[in-house]
C-alpha cells in the first residue's frame, strides 16, 4: 500500500515528492540559504500539489527530515464514462473502481481506452491516456 517515508531535506531535488501540510506534492523549486554565524543552514521549497494543484512553500532548517509519499504508478482500462467520472478496471488486480476524469482529459476519455493513474495515499488519480 502506498504510504510515506521519511528522508532527509538536502536529499530532496527537483521533480521529487514531498509532504507539505499532509499534501503529497512536487518539488518545483528549492533554493539553500548558507549557514550563518549561529545558525543552521536553511532551505526553501516551493512545490504543487499533485491532487490539488495548490502552490505550497515550506522554509526549514537543512538538517531536518521530511516526509516523501510514495507514488504507485498504475494502468487501468476505461469500463465506461459518466459526466466526469469514469468506471476503470486495474489492470493487474482487475479492481473496478470510479476515478474522476481531470480537466485536460475531458472528452478524450472513452469505454475502452486504458490509461494511466497514481495511488498516492488511498487516492487515486488519473494521470493520462496511454496509447495502444
Amino acid at each position: 500500500m502506498a504510504g510515506t517515508k521519511q528522508a532527509g531535506i538536502n536529499e530532496v531535488s527537483k521533480g521529487s515528492y514531498i509532504m507539505i501540510e499532509g499534501t503529497a506534492c512536487r518539488v518545483s523549486d528549492i533554493q539553500t540559504s548558507k549557514s550563518g554565524k549561529h545558525g543552521h543552514a536553511k532551505v526553501r521549497v516551493e512545490a504543487i500539489g499533485l491532487i490539488d494543484e495548490k502552490k505550497r512553500i515550506v522554509v526549514m532548517p537543512g538538517h531536518e527530515n521530511v516526509e516523501v509519499p510514495m507514488v504507485e504508478k498504475k494502468n487501468a482500462q476505461v469500463l465506461s464514462v459518466h459526466g466526469d467520472v469514469a468506471n476503470v478496471m486495474d489492470s493487474e488486480t482487475y479492481e473496478t473502481f470510479d476515478m474522476k476524469i481531470p480537466d485536460e482529459l475531458k472528452g478524450q476519455v472513452t469505454d475502452g481506452c486504458n490509461v494511466l493513474y497514481w495511488e498516492i495515499l488511498d487516492q487515486k488519480v488519473m494521470k493520462q491516456i496511454k496509447s495502444e
